[in-house]
């Protein structure tokens, strides 16, 4: 089991939110964004923020760092090392499995992540055949998305995505994200898509429309 920061925003928590880093990070790069995020009448939340593994990493000259997969190429149709995805997805698999022991059904369960952490994000998403309550991807792309259609399972699609990306991004041109985005819709799922004039970070405006969407999760039946 990965170890991870967690945060709660009152007892007994009946939601959670697995939140992913990107590459060279760890579990305390997004931690500081819940209190910016979070709105007084929102139900008690666990955010949980895992730390990935540290793995060489062959475009930073086989250097060890956090990462959730290796970069093997600077193409985005082959750029993510496929073995590490599908550790990384499986690794999310068993926190996903720890919330439900924990008493929050997958329904109330939702699974973020920025860059790195965010193709995980939707790697795990497609093969879910049990349906989270929604998926965050934010400044980033779908792996493999080429071959997206022969991973989909069965039920995937019902995940509403939130998308949001910097128009400046240097580290995943905006195009690269927007192919991915019209790839999911392509399959099914419902993205709510943002672009954002900044670089490959996250911004006010962002974590705004981002409450709003997770407020209308909260508010379903």
């Amino acid at each position: 089991m990965l170890e991870t920061v967690e945060q709660q925003t009152g007892a007994s928590p009946e939601w959670s939110v697995i939140w992913l880093h990107g590459l060279g990070a760890d579990g305390h790069d997004f931690a500081p964004i819940v209190p910016e995020l979070v709105r007084p009448h929102w139900p008690a939340i666990r955010f949980v923020f895992p730390h990935a593994p540290k793995r060489p990493v062959s475009i930073n000259n086989g250097l060890p760092m956090r990462a959730w997969y290796d970069i093997t190429s600077m193409d985005f149709r082959n750029r993510a090392d496929a073995a590490g995805v599908a550790e990384s997805v499986a690794q999310v698999e068993e926190l996903i499995a720890r919330e439900q022991e924990r008493g929050i059904p997958l329904e109330r369960i939702l699974l973020a992540g920025f860059s790195q952490g965010g193709a995980i994000t939707l790697s795990a998403g497609l093969q879910r055949r049990q349906p989270l309550a929604g998926l965050v991807a934010l400044s980033t792309y779908l792996p493999e998305v080429d071959a997206a259609a022969a991973q989909l399972a069965a039920g995937a699609t019902a995940q509403p995505v939130f998308m949001a990306h910097g128009s400046g991004d240097p580290v995943i041109p905006v195009q690269v994200a927007e192919h991915s985005m019209q790839v999911l819709k392509e399959l099914g799922f419902g993205v709510e898509w943002h672009r954002y004039p900044m670089a490959h970070q996250v911004c006010a405006e962002e974590i705004h429309a981002l409450g709003d969407w997770l407020q209308a999760r909260f508010a379903q039946p």
